[in-house]
């Protein structure tokens, strides 16, 4: 059991999945809040622009 856990603690690539996984994360997080912004923005336009219409 302890050579299993050595070997997965000195395993490179476990630690490129937790680096990519953590990047997928970041990007993901900044993705939603852009279209979050975006999309409560837009909406403010598309409702003065019917205002206005009318």
């Amino acid at each position: 059991m302890l050579a299993v856990l050595k070997q997965a603690w000195s395993e490179e690539q476990g630690q490129d999945i937790a680096e990519y996984a953590v990047m997928v994360a970041v990007i993901l997080i900044v993705v939603v809040g852009t279209i979050r912004l975006i999309g409560s923005n837009s909406n403010t336009v598309f409702s003065n622009v019917a205002s206005a219409v009318q």
